[in-house]
């Protein structure tokens, strides 16, 4: 089961370069374009907006790529 996050969550990702922290900025459940990029979020499916602690970069993600830091 993935788990919900709400906007202000610690959270970290793994990437290549490794563990990654940061923070959600906001759930997308629906369809929408980001960064050129559909996202094919869903209220079944959310995805969420992250802001990277050491970049500030945004991306998107799935629940299921992210864990409570």
């Amino acid at each position: 089961m993935t788990e919900h996050f709400k906007p202000h969550d610690r959270v970290s990702w793994n990437t290549p370069q490794g563990m990654t922290y940061g923070e959600i900025v906001r759930v997308i459940t629906q369809r929408t374009t980001f960064a050129g990029h559909t996202v094919a979020a869903s209220k079944d499916d959310p995805h969420y907006e992250v802001a990277s602690e050491k970049s500030s970069k945004h991306a998107v993600h799935r629940g299921d790529g992210l864990r409570k830091a």
